[in-house]
């Protein structure tokens, strides 16, 4: 076995052992970027050192947890996945009388103020209720917070406008000099709470599960794993949205889902 292999499995072993966070079934090389960059940071020479460090440092075994999660995200990410959405799934929502959406793995939250944000202007809010999950404790209370850097506003804006939103942006949040913070209607449906998809199992049945540039970290034989949590977490009829690099065509379940929307990911439950 090549050494460096073995000291990243032997690695993800003590970080298992210590924390209960299983990573052994992530793409290796993602973790390997990860566990370098810390190296660095720490000018720590070896990952066997690195091992030894976590034993004995509680801190450091935190921070390397902080790193192994992912937290790119951004507010109505990939635009054309929203508008697809608003057209072809919230007709369908009108007919339900109560909505339960999963957004696993939300990171920080921006894409579950985006959900909620559609929602409110599809007059679709207030029957809604949304478990935004992460494994990560720390940008899970950030998601709670719902405050973003000024700064990407613009961006953010111009996301929106391509997704197809119906009003003025900047009504839904007030700002100080470093932040603007979104008005506390928006999350009063949003239960967050933390999960790991790696490990943990069903809590709910969904009419929606959204899962979004998450699974590509992970190894084939956990991404099937997840792939049957979210299959038999899901309502019949109910929907599962995929990032834009995720797909269900070679996985065991792809003949229970229709497409409804191929380049953006987007499947029917059908059995």
């Amino acid at each position: 076995m090549d050494k460096k292999k073995l000291e990243v499995r032997l690695l993800l072993e003590a970080v298992y052992t210590l924390s209960g966070f299983d990573f052994r079934k992530y793409n290796q090389q993602s973790i390997l970027r990860r566990v370098e960059h810390r190296m660095r940071i720490n000018n720590i020479p070896t990952i066997s050192r690195l091992t030894e460090s976590i034993i004995y440092d509680e801190q450091l075994l935190k921070v390397l947890l902080n790193d192994f999660s992912i937290n790119v995200t951004e507010m109505f990410r990939d635009p054309s996945f929203f508008r697809v959405f608003r057209e072809h799934i919230v007709p369908q929502l009108h007919q339900l009388d109560k909505i339960r959406i999963w957004h696993a793995g939300c990171a920080t939250g921006e894409e579950v103020y985006s959900m909620a944000i559609l929602l409110q202007e599809e007059g679709l809010l207030g029957r809604t209720v949304m478990y935004a999950t992460d494994m990560n404790e720390e940008v899970l209370k950030k998601a709670q917070e719902g405050a973003f850097p000024l700064h990407k506003m613009q961006a953010y804006t111009k996301n929106y406008m391509l997704a197809g939103g119906t009003e003025g942006f900047s009504q839904y949040y007030k700002t100080d000099n470093c932040y603007a913070s979104f008005h506390p209607y928006l999350r009063e449906n949003i239960i967050f709470a933390q999960h790991n998809l790696a490990t943990d199992q069903s809590f709910q049945e969904f009419d929606i599960i959204i899962c979004r540039n998450v699974l590509i970290y992970f190894t084939p034989e956990l991404q099937n794993g997840v792939h049957d949590l979210f299959y038999n977490s899901l309502a019949q009829n109910g929907f599962l949205g995929l990032g834009d690099k995720e797909t269900l065509q070679f996985t065991a379940l792809a003949t229970k889902y229709r497409t409804v929307n191929a380049a953006e990911r987007i499947y029917q439950k059908k059995i």
